[in-house]
């Protein structure tokens, strides 16, 4: 009985000095502490500003993005897209050899319709790749009709992705060109077909449209684009980076017109028509742009009659050193004094020539695009409060950077002459918010030079916040910027995780002085602990054996 007792007692005291023990490395284990630090710092990071009701509230009702039916198809990119933006623009699928089935070497085949009581021999279309990314919309739309997105026709006409077969006899570009009456035809077939289809009252897509890009790129230098732009481009190819096959058959600006003439017509009135191009805000080439800009204004009229013509897309194609502010600024305000209103059509960056991808160049290259972007979002905002400017939206050319076009290099004007690693958008390559998310977001969790502040301490101050502002460079001086922004709406990303490597400028939850200080005193009261129930295990002991 006596050995009995003893082994229950040596039971009870081991037990209960382990729960002491583990409490008491619970309480004060650093490493515990971090870990519970880390997992409130990931709740607080999931909590995001929405984009669209941000920008929607400070500038614009459009915050859109381009998106291909493959990124659509990408669950993570999907939940940024129906979370952050209110607008999608479609990469490729409604250009004209997307529409032809990317059939661009020969024609996929013709069939007899109908054009202003005349029979004409025209092209089999394709719908289905634009069809398959409007269905997946319209499904949001239905399910969340709070939270509609709304889609840009991107684009009727454009010297490139068009197939050259399409400007010559019976659809056969071994064969001379048509004449400018045929091709007239041919356009305003075309643009009927393509407005009608996804625009007209009895579309399942009516409705979704706000806004089509009617002409795309016809502008090079201060004048318009013609079929001699690269002599090393040969106009018998089946495509075309810069020559337009489109000036080789009317030697004019007169398919310009005529296109605008001919959306007119057929867009409904709460289609927006928009003219679309890049370098618009060099000197040489925004003089150009407002050539053509007021060409189509002076056409304007009654639908079937004369033109009309909503906004400039400034396709926004940057680098971390262009535009200039001063021509940036200029360029908004000449083409509002024309249209009346500009937007934003394909926004990025390009990477600065000292990036190189890895982890040792990308948080200093974060800050170099956020500071950049911040300056932009600032002018357009400050262009926006002038009578006579409205800036009608912001859409960015893609959602992460893995999938930016920038990724390869392109001949087609705004993209990147030389293959070489990129940064251009607002989230990484994991779904993650970059520094250049929070220009948009909350500018007041950046730092002056474009980093993510230090996080919050006990007192809800951060570092820099103590001083009581931040400063911002706006047109090469600086501006004092007081006061604390309004909380934006947040929301909890569901599905895409926030964990991942701490973003830039913020640390992760580590060990500070106060917990070193903390941790000396918890072992002290452990090994005072340990003696006591050492002493009090030695009296049973001793006792038992009395």
């Amino acid at each position: 009985m006596r050995g009995r007792n003893a082994k229950r007692s040596y039971r009870i005291c081991a037990g209960a000095l382990a729960v002491m023990t583990a409490c008491g490395v619970m309480a004060g284990n650093p490493w515990i502490k971090k870990a519970e630090a880390a997992e409130v710092n990931q709740d607080h990071a999931e909590a995001l500003p929405i984009l669209r009701d941000v920008v929607g509230e400070e500038l614009c009702p459009i915050f859109g993005a381009g998106i291909t039916e493959g990124e659509m198809n990408d669950p993570k990119l999907w939940e940024l897209v129906t979370t952050h933006f209110s607008a999608v623009t479609f990469g490729n699928e409604l250009k004209p050899d997307a529409l032809f089935g990317y059939s661009n070497g020969r024609c996929p085949g013709t069939k007899e319709e109908e054009l202003d009581g005349e029979t004409i021999t025209v092209p089999v279309m394709d719908f289905s790749r634009a069809e398959r990314m409007l269905n997946k919309v319209k499904a949001w739309n239905e399910e969340h009709p709070d939270r509609t997105i709304m889609v840009r026709g991107h684009v009727l006409v454009w010297h490139s992705q068009t197939p050259e077969w399409f400007f010559h006899e019976d659809y056969d570009k071994t064969k001379p060109y048509v004449d400018k009456e045929t091709m007239d035809k041919r356009q305003k077939w075309y643009i009927k077909t393509v407005l009608t289809h996804f625009t007209g009252e009895d579309s399942p897509y009516a409705g979704m449209f706000y806004g089509w890009d009617v002409v795309n790129e016809a502008v090079s230098g201060n004048t318009y684009r013609t079929d001699a732009e690269d002599p090393n481009e040969d106009l018998s190819q089946d495509t075309h980076g810069s020559n337009s096959s489109w000036w080789h058959v009317y030697q004019s600006s007169e398919y310009i017109i005529n296109a605008f003439r001919y959306a007119n017509q057929y867009a409904p009135a709460t289609v927006e028509l928009y003219y679309n191009d890049y370098g618009e805000c060099s000197d040489i080439k925004r003089v150009g742009i407002k050539e053509l800009l007021k060409a189509v204004k002076a056409e304007e009229g009654a639908p079937g009659e004369g033109t009309r013509i909503d906004a400039m897309g400034m396709q926004g194609h940057y680098s971390l050193s262009d535009p200039a502010f001063d021509a940036f600024s200029l360029a908004i305000e000449t083409y509002c004094e024309v249209v009346g209103k500009v937007q934003i059509t394909e926004f990025d960056l390009q990477s600065s020539d000292g990036y190189d991808g890895t982890d040792a160049t990308r948080e200093d290259e974060y800050a170099r695009h956020a500071s950049r972007y911040r300056l932009l979002y600032s002018m357009l905002k400050k262009a926006a409060d002038k009578p006579g400017v409205t800036v009608g939206g912001i859409t960015f050319w893609g959602v992460v950077d893995k999938y930016s076009w920038l990724q390869g290099r392109s001949t087609v004007g705004g993209g990147s002459t030389k293959i070489k690693p990129q940064c251009p958008l607002l989230f990484d390559d994991n779904y993650e918010p970059k520094p250049s998310f929070w220009v948009f977001a909350d500018a007041s969790r950046l730092t002056s030079e474009g980093k993510l502040k230090e996080p919050e301490t006990e007192a809800g101050q951060t570092e820099e916040t103590k001083t009581g502002t931040s400063r911002e460079e706006v047109s090469g001086q600086e501006e004092e910027i007081s006061g604390s922004a309004a909380e934006p709406a947040s929301v909890q990303v569901g599905g895409t995780s926030q964990a991942g490597e701490p973003e830039s400028g913020q640390p992760e939850a580590g060990i500070t002085d106060s917990d070193a200080g903390s941790d000396i005193a918890n072992i002290a009261v452990l090994v005072v602990v340990f003696l006591c129930v050492g002493g009090a295990v030695l009296f049973v002991l001793k006792r038992r054996r009395g």
